[in-house]
């Protein structure tokens, strides 16, 4: 499985950015999807995943509210954005079962998100 993140970039807090993470190979392994991100000199985090069926999603709790997880991609629209939520996120896929923890056994590049004051 190849999983190919896109979004990210610049934006002032209070805006919104879109992240995108596209699955190719053998995709029906994968049970759930999800993001995490890592800002300088902290550990990563899981800032949200999702099942395949979509019927299990989970967000930390920081993100609750502003960020959300769709299917589609595992696209995680991000709103009302914080300069706390600048980080490098990445995108992962998981053949466990079960969003959170998510047990990721593969792994997107990472795509930079920078949120200024």
């Amino acid at each position: 499985v190849q999983l190919q993140a896109s979004g990210g970039g610049l934006v002032q807090a209070g805006g919104s950015l879109r992240l995108s993470c596209a699955a190719s190979g053998r995709t029906f392994s994968i049970y759930a999807m999800g993001w995490f991100r890592q800002a300088p000199g902290k550990e990563r985090e899981l800032v949200g995943a999702i099942s395949f069926s979509g019927a299990s999603t989970y967000y930390t709790d920081s993100v609750k509210g502003r960020f959300t997880i769709s299917r589609d991609n595992a696209t995680l629209q991000m709103n009302s954005l914080k300069p706390e939520d600048t980080a490098v996120y990445y995108c992962a896929a998981s053949r466990s079962r079960g969003v959170a923890p998510l047990n990721a056994d593969y792994w997107g590049q990472g795509t930079q998100v920078t949120v200024s004051s």
